[in-house]
């Protein structure tokens, strides 16, 4: 299955809701209150939204994700990778890369990571 199209909003929904599911409908409009100070209405109006995307499940007051954290990350870099650099992951990191400062840290995890890959892990 395809992950769905997750906008700004929802993301951060789901961050709550992943951090603490399963979780109670009425537990999750007041936390959305205190967090994204969303009205009842609102909150229930993205669990709608994401539950006919298939992101979300509610089922007697419960609601609980379909799709996990991880997915909606590689799905968005999948889309911005394909978006602004014609696919091509190279260009993504080698920008990236020329952007932001990478640590000794960052640069080992990232050969530890390739590394990892090309044994098949």
């Amino acid at each position: 299955m395809k992950t769905p199209k997750i906008f700004e909003k929802e993301y951060h929904f789901l961050e709550i809701l992943w951090d603490c599911e399963p979780v109670n409908s009425t537990d999750l409009v007041r936390l959305c209150r205190e967090k994204l100070s969303w009205s009842k209405a609102t909150t229930y109006t993205v669990i709608r939204r994401l539950s006919e995307r298939g992101a979300v499940k509610n089922e007697n007051a419960l609601v609980t994700s379909l799709i996990s954290r991880e997915e909606v990350q590689a799905s968005e870099i999948d889309e911005l990778v394909e978006k602004r650099f014609r696919g091509s992951l190279p260009a993504f990191i080698n920008t990236f890369a020329r952007h932001e400062k990478l640590s000794e840290t960052d640069i080992e995890e990232l050969e530890k990571m390739i590394s990892d890959y090309r044994k098949g892990k």
